[in-house]
């Protein structure tokens, strides 16, 4: 399946912003965020510069894994809403300007599914072959994904008499996703939804797909794909690959990228929490330079939190100590051996210059940037919430008792607000929107001058050199232009020699530096010798077009 069309790679320029249905309003104040809520809420989207939204689980689920755990892939849990409240949402993002998205969560379902319930009722039920059964636990079983709340993969379910596997939580029993009619019911859910007017699919736990040692992933993931193709020409599959980027490219697929169209860049993001931690650019630079080549019709998605805990698994023992020191120095803060139960803002002490030093960086780094709910107004946690759900406390929209988000009784609310420093008195939307120098209005003017660059998209990256440790300085170059981008990532300032020989541009026929983010007047030329003074403030971040004498492009 070669790509060549490029006007349905709309995924290689687009800015998505993840959200939960639950916890984004709720408009009819039972305490729960809903679809119609987030209808009403879509201006908000639009306005910031969103192009594709992409919808955690709202399907009918027990809810002990935030809707991983699915109990109907065909229906809305009616908390939520009903299919005609979704399609209303979809309609109106459209109009909006906006694509959706939604997850596709086909390793496991959950153990109140009627298949499950139906495989453990009976070994005759034609579901019994939907799961993973054994009579025995093997000796050499793998890992969970959760030691430290399950003793591994495999639980005796006392109706069956058998032993299923579960990579994930007990109650979220594999499929067995090698044969055929698990495969067949797949294809009509991705069908389905596809129907309805979405745009593609966020694949949940990629390498756990299938419990085989074989490459059959891959195959698996061909066919996945293919069903998207021969139902939405510009339908697409953004990956959760969280592996080393030689163990990662395969997911991709060949050399026309038959399998996922897209995946995080869990390795990049990794390593900018080890940079921040030691005010060192070093790791992301050597993340970045060992990024490999991707097929025209593939891309990164970058990104700085997301719904789960922020794993640190590819890190060093050494590294991940480091960055729990920095970030997460209580042991409450920490998940899983791996991960932080935090959000960025608290983690940099509120520091608006190291903040938006991030973002800035997610929105140029080459990619597609990822956006989780509430990022764009710096939204904290509640660390009295267990586990990973202290990120994912209500939507502040205002200063008001349940912060917009709901009238509903405090205890009736979904999940807890956020607390202290972080509460909706003192972070909300309706605030930020009034302040012309917010956050909001910041990550709203990284959007626009994303949008407007299609090179970091589509460019190639060049990493330049700064003369400084903890200095980034990278290029994006395509047939639209040059954007050169450098951030500091130390808390003093620095003046930069930038080399932009690298560039190949011919710097002697009046070719300028502008900064598109506005903050100062960069009218400078490049010296003939391929040298370009930038002057950065601690946590300083410029975004400089490469404009020739010629060119007409606005900034």
């Amino acid at each position: 399946m070669r790509v060549t069309d490029t006007s349905d790679l709309w995924w290689k320029t687009a800015v998505f912003y993840n959200l939960d249905v639950e916890t984004y309003l709720d408009w009819n104040d039972d305490g729960v965020g809903d679809l119609e809520g987030l209808a009403h809420r879509l201006d908000h989207l639009a306005e910031l510069g969103v192009t594709c939204l992409w919808l955690a689980p709202f399907y009918p689920s027990p809810q002990r894994d935030n809707g991983y755990d699915i109990s109907d892939y065909y229906g809305v849990d009616p908390r939520y809403g009903h299919l005609g409240d979704f399609v209303e949402v979809v309609r109106t993002a459209r109009d909006r300007g906006m694509r959706v998205i939604v997850d596709l969560v086909v390793n496991h379902t959950s153990d109140q599914h009627p298949w499950f319930r139906a495989a453990r009722s009976s070994p005759d039920s034609r579901f019994r072959e939907f799961y993973q059964w054994r009579d025995d636990v093997p000796a050499d079983q793998p890992a969970n994904m959760f030691p430290d709340v399950e003793d591994g993969v495999w639980s005796y379910d006392d109706e069956a008499g058998q032993y299923y596997r579960h990579s994930f939580y007990s109650h979220q029993p594999d499929l067995a996703t090698d044969r055929q009619a698990v495969r067949d019911e797949i294809a009509k859910v991705i069908g389905f939804w596809l129907q309805l007017g979405i745009d593609g699919f966020r694949v949940d736990a990629v390498p756990h797909l299938i419990a085989t040692d074989d490459g059959a992933e891959h195959e698996f993931l061909q066919a996945l794909r293919g069903y998207v193709s021969r139902r939405s020409g510009g339908g697409m599959m953004l990956g959760e690959v969280n592996l080393p980027y030689d163990e990662m490219v395969p997911f991709f697929g060949a050399d026309d990228g038959d399998e996922l169209t897209m995946q995080f860049d869990f390795v990049a993001n990794q390593a900018l929490y080890l940079s921040l931690a030691r005010q060192d650019a070093g790791p992301l630079r050597a993340a970045l330079a060992a990024r490999p080549a991707l097929a025209r019709g593939n891309q990164w998605g970058n990104f700085v939190r997301n719904h789960d805990e922020l794993t640190l698994d590819q890190l060093s023992d050494d590294e991940r100590d480091e960055v729990f020191e920095a970030f997460a120095p209580l042991e409450s803060q920490r998940i899983h051996g791996r991960g932080i139960v935090r959000r960025l803002p608290p983690m940099l002490d509120g520091d608006p210059r190291r903040i938006r030093m991030v973002y800035s960086l997610m929105f140029s780094t080459p990619g597609a940037p990822v956006l989780f709910y509430g990022e764009e107004i710096g939204m904290g946690e509640n660390p009295a919430v267990r586990g990973r759900g202290a990120v994912r406390t209500p939507m502040q929209w205002t200063d008001e008792a349940g912060g917009g988000f709901s009238r509903a009784p405090a205890d009736d609310l979904t999940a807890p607000l956020a607390v202290e420093g972080w509460a909706p008195e003192h972070v909300n939307v309706s605030r930020q929107r009034h302040e012309t120098d917010s956050l909001l209005r910041f990550v709203q003017g990284l959007a626009r001058h994303y949008r407007a660059s299609p090179e970091i998209g589509w460019g190639e990256l060049t990493l330049l050199e700064s003369g400084h440790d903890c200095v980034l300085a990278h290029a994006v170059s395509s047939s639209t232009g040059t954007l050169v981008a450098v951030h500091n990532f130390a808390p003093d300032g620095r003046s930069v020699d930038l080399d932009l020989a690298p560039l190949g541009l011919d710097l002697g026929d009046g070719v300028r530096l502008t900064d598109l983010l506005g903050e100062r007047t960069t009218p400078d030329e490049a010296s003939a010798a391929g040298r370009h003074r930038v002057e950065l403030e601690g946590y300083g971040h410029r975004w400089l077009r490469v404009l020739r004498p010629d060119e007409k492009r606005l900034v």
